[in-house]
């Protein structure tokens, strides 16, 4: 069984004496810099190859100054370039809620830890899914914020126009304590008042996910009120995940072009064939990708107003068996981008919520807003945990 946490020395750093996150323990995904800690980001080689951080990251600082107290740093995909959760040199953390598969990633060891029970919350990063999906797999409560909204001073970057911070909970109240602290907000009382149905990505989903999500569908609709269905991406939700994948592969290509070129790192076949590719990616596929991620944002402020949520299945299936060759793996992460891939192109706040399970395992029903509607997806959060 491989420890969510990465390999060396345990790191424990004691919270604020009080604070509103006081007696909470937490883990933060080793994009994050800890002071005194190196930051490894999945890879040996980049871990020798950068200094040694003597700051904390944001969002670290942040969590220890409201009381958590930090446990550890825990396991993830290669540079965040993943989004199974099966690592070649640190091994693939325990989905606790499916032994005998993958736990999701990139963000693989922190919904581990989470889900284990071995820390209340925990910090991972979403550029293309790498929270939501490891929240679908492994049963948690997780958060994709709206883009831009947190500082993301001391986190490894990998695509900036989408990356972001996100966080897990096993529990709503958890969830939401953490929340309020990192969103530096109240969550409200009030619900949103229109649920969109997004039929596609119902579509798209196998049909044993979708039917088991039907439940939870209900139980937000009676939550909201007035409920229509509509379709999320209408030039189909393909076409929107190759535009983000050529976006956010152009712009990882930028930010670890120097690194590979300079020390010609050790690095999965996988990793290394994302690499070559997002090389080769020419300059009419990323202006033509800018266009198409200008029409999804117009479509989803249509789509979901101030007011609005849409639902839709976090992943389309769940959580795969570990250790699947290369070939049977592609299109399984296919079809998975093509119900992340809106988070990246759009920049909108997204909510996965636990709560279905397809012969007992795990699927998250996520929940998306209007930008900077964060806090109103977490209030539905916990109204749902308290309908049950």
């Amino acid at each position: 069984m491989t420890s969510p946490f990465v390999p060396g020395p345990p790191i424990r750093i004691a919270g604020a004496p009080s604070g509103p996150l006081a007696g909470l323990t937490f883990a933060a995904k080793d994009l994050f810099d800890v002071a005194g800690h190196p930051t490894g980001g999945g890879n040996p080689d980049w871990a020798r190859q950068h200094p040694v951080p003597t700051r904390h990251a944001w969002a670290v600082q942040r969590l220890l100054d409201a009381g958590a107290t930090l446990i550890g740093k825990t396991v993830t995909d290669e540079v965040s370039l993943g989004i199974l959760g099966e690592n070649p040199f640190d091994g693939t953390p325990l989905n606790p809620k499916a032994p005998e598969r993958v736990p999701g990633g990139s963000s693989s060891g922190s919904a581990s830890a989470v889900a284990q029970g071995l820390c209340d919350t925990a910090l991972g990063t979403d550029s293309g899914g790498s929270v939501r999906v490891p929240a679908s797999f492994c049963g948690l409560h997780g958060i994709r914020p709206t883009h831009g909204r947190l500082d993301l001073g001391g986190m490894m970057p990998q695509a900036p126009s989408s990356d972001t911070t996100g966080w897990f909970a096993r529990d709503a109240e958890t969830f939401a304590r953490v929340s309020e602290v990192l969103l530096g907000e109240t969550i409200p009382a009030r619900l949103p008042t229109t649920l969109v149905v997004a039929v596609d990505a119902f579509g798209l989903a196998d049909a044993e996910t979708a039917a088991a999500l039907q439940p939870m569908v209900r139980a937000l609709s009676v939550l909201v009120g007035y409920v229509r269905e509509d379709l999320l991406a209408p030039p189909g939700l393909s076409a929107w995940a190759r535009a983000q994948r050529n976006l956010q592969l152009s712009e990882a290509w930028l930010t670890f072009r120097d690194w590979i070129d300079r020390h010609n790192p050790r690095v999965a076949y996988s990793v290394a064939l994302t690499l070559a590719f997002a090389s080769t990616i020419p300059e009419s596929e990323r202006q033509s990708a800018g266009l198409m991620r200008a029409e999804a944002r117009a479509r989803l402020a249509w789509l979901v107003p101030p007011g609005a949520i849409l639902c839709m299945p976090t992943t389309p299936f769940p959580a795969p068996r570990k250790g699947l060759s290369l070939a049977t793996l592609e299109p399984l992460r296919a079809r998975i981008s093509c119900l992340t891939a809106h988070g990246g192109l759009t920049g909108v706040p997204q909510v996965s919520l636990p709560g279905a399970t397809v012969d007992g395992l795990p699927v998250g029903l996520s929940i998306l807003g209007a930008p900077g509607s964060d806090a109103t997806l977490v209030a539905v959060a916990k109204a749902m945990e308290a309908s049950r």
